[in-house]
C-alpha cells in the first residue's frame, strides 16, 4: 500500500508540475492570411505571454530549438522541413508579450497544391520537455490560373534557365497577379511574389527585356497602371506608377536593341501629388 500511494503522489506532482509549466506561457499562431498561391512566402506569427513571474530568454542548442512548427498536409503527414531552423533569442520581461515572426515556406518544403495545418510549439528555457503548444490553423495553397510564361537563359550562365511566368489569383483577397521565377533544370520554385491588386478589365502586357529582366504592366486603379521589371533571381529591380496617356492606355514598346519602354503614359509621382493635395486653395 505503501509503495502504491508513493507512485500516485509522484505522478500526481509529475502531472502538477506539467500544469504549472505550461501554465507560464500564453502561446497563439496566426497567419497573415488563409490561401495562398502555391509558392509564395507565408506569413505566421507566433505570439507569447510570459506569466512565469519573471524574465524569460528563450534560446536554442545544437539539439533542440525554443521554437518549432509541425505542418500537416490533408492526409495527416507531416511536410518534410528544409533543415534545422535557427530563431536566434527572444526576451520577454514578467507579465509581457511578444511575437515572432516566421515564413514558413523558408522552412518547410511547401510549393504544392493543397490544404495544410500548422501549429507551433514554444519550450520554456532551460527545460527541452516542456513547453507551450500554440493553436492549430489551417491554410490552403492554390496553384493559380496562369497568364503568361516564357523560358530565358540566364546572363553569363551558359546552359542555364529559368521560366517567368505571370499569375492571376484571388484567394482570400481581391484579385491580385503575381510574379514567379522556376529554375529550368529542377523545377522548382526560384521566388513567388504579389505584386499587387489587378483589374482585369484591361490585359496585363509582359514582355522580356534583352538583360533578360520580365516587364509586367497592368492595370491596379480605374487611372493607375503599375510597370515592374523582374530579373532571373527573382528580385524586383523597378516598380513606377503610370497613368492614362492623351491617346489611350499605356503600353510596353520592345525596340529592335531589345530594350523595353512604357509609352503614352503620364508618370505618376505619389509626392507631387501628395503635396498637391496638401497645398492650401486661393
Amino acid at each position: 500500500m505503501i509503495q502504491i500511494r508513493s507512485s500516485t503522489c509522484i505522478l500526481f506532482l509529475a502531472l502538477a508540475f506539467a500544469t504549472v509549466a505550461h501554465a507560464q506561457l500564453t502561446t497563439t499562431l496566426r497567419l497573415n492570411k488563409n490561401q495562398y498561391l502555391a509558392g509564395e512566402p507565408i506569413i505566421a506569427t507566433v505570439n507569447i505571454t510570459n506569466h512565469a513571474g519573471q524574465e524569460l530568454t528563450f534560446y536554442g542548442d545544437g539539439r533542440m530549438q525554443w521554437l518549432t512548427f509541425i505542418l500537416k498536409d490533408s492526409h495527416r503527414e507531416e511536410v518534410t522541413p528544409k533543415g534545422r531552423a535557427a530563431f536566434g533569442k527572444l526576451t520577454i520581461r514578467a507579465g509581457e508579450s511578444m511575437a515572432r515572426q516566421v515564413d514558413l515556406s523558408q522552412i518547410f518544403y511547401l510549393s504544392e497544391p493543397g490544404n495544410f495545418s500548422a501549429t507551433a510549439m514554444v519550450r520554456m528555457p532551460g527545460n527541452t520537455g516542456e513547453g507551450s503548444s500554440t493553436n492549430r490553423v489551417l491554410f490552403n495553397q492554390s496553384p493559380g490560373a496562369p497568364y503568361w510564361s516564357q523560358k530565358v537563359g540566364i546572363a553569363g550562365k551558359p546552359g542555364q534557365t529559368r521560366e517567368f511566368r505571370i499569375v492571376n489569383f484571388s484567394g482570400d483577397q481581391a484579385a491580385q497577379i503575381y510574379a514567379q521565377v522556376i529554375d529550368g533544370r529542377t523545377g522548382l520554385n526560384v521566388r513567388t511574389m504579389a505584386l499587387g491588386d489587378v483589374l482585369m478589365l484591361r490585359k496585363p502586357l509582359v514582355t522580356v527585356d534583352r538583360k533578360q529582366r520580365m516587364h509586367v504592366m497592368y492595370l491596379a486603379t480605374p487611372t493607375m497602371w503599375v510597370h515592374c521589371q523582374i530579373d532571373t533571381d527573382g528580385k524586383l529591380v523597378e516598380r513606377q506608377i503610370h497613368q492614362r496617356g492623351p491617346q489611350g492606355d499605356p503600353e510596353l514598346l520592345t525596340f529592335a536593341d531589345g530594350t523595353v519602354r512604357v509609352s503614352n503614359s503620364i508618370p505618376y509621382d505619389p509626392k507631387a501629388a501628395a503635396e498637391a493635395k496638401s497645398r492650401p486653395l486661393g
